[in-house]
């Protein structure tokens, strides 16, 4: 008898022990998913607020060349390739400021990214030279602003 009731403590010790140890490997794997999920999130956010700065920095150029080149020849076909590339630059920098809005919840970080946009699109309707570096330092600050703001997400 003595021998059967060895066997059920050790049948149950041992159903006991697959339980606990399932118990515990389903909670490291998904505390695993978890990590692994937010690093993949953490991942996109730095691409694509990388690319959004970038993106509008390049389009700040753009609408600089815009300005410069109106004021030489309101007319004339650099104007025109300059403006035509400034709306492609823009509608690149649009673009990924819809990624930006698609990839957080942060509202300071999205209007920061829309500031950032805005005050970018505003350089190329300077009235003149001292207009247009005010409208710039504008925009390159906002651009700063929204690195600034967005980087805490990051790290």
């Amino acid at each position: 008898m003595e021998t059967i009731w060895t066997s059920v403590v050790a049948v149950i010790g041992t159903l006991a022990g697959s339980v606990i140890t399932h118990a515990f490997q389903g909670r490291a794997s998904r505390r695993g998913e978890l990590f692994a999920r937010s690093e993949a999130l953490r991942q996109e956010r730095i691409a694509t607020y990388s690319a959004f700065a970038a993106a509008v920095e390049e389009y700040r150029r753009g609408q600089a060349e815009r300005w410069y080149r109106k004021v030489e020849d309101p007319g004339g076909e650099t104007f025109l390739r300059a403006r035509d590339e400034a709306h492609r630059l823009r509608t690149l920098t649009r673009q990924a400021l819809y990624r930006v809005r698609l990839l957080t919840d942060d509202q300071d970080v999205v209007l920061a990214a829309e500031r950032a946009y805005a005050r970018t699109m505003e350089v190329s309707n300077a009235q003149d030279q001292t207009d247009r570096d005010t409208r710039d330092t504008r925009a390159r600050e906002a651009i700063e602003a929204f690195v600034s703001r967005a980087s805490p997400l990051l790290r």
